[in-house]
């Protein structure tokens, strides 16, 4: 079947008002003041919280 009506502009893009991306969260290192995901380990140091570090191995850069 085809549609009566033409679907306007706008109600077009109201009805896909909620399919834009969303913007992610970020907190801040206490220990390196580095942005990290919340409830995450920090990427730089490894801190997870006051009792738990991680520790992270950092990828050496190749000589060109």
């Amino acid at each position: 079947m085809l549609p009566v009506k033409k679907t306007s502009k706008c109600r077009t893009r109201t009805r896909r008002s909620h399919h834009r991306l969303k913007g992610v969260n970020y907190s801040v290192c206490p220990k390196c003041d580095q942005a990290k995901l919340p409830h995450a380990a920090c990427a730089n140091c490894g801190y997870v919280n006051p009792k738990t570090t991680l520790k992270i191995s950092k990828k050496e850069e190749e000589k060109k």
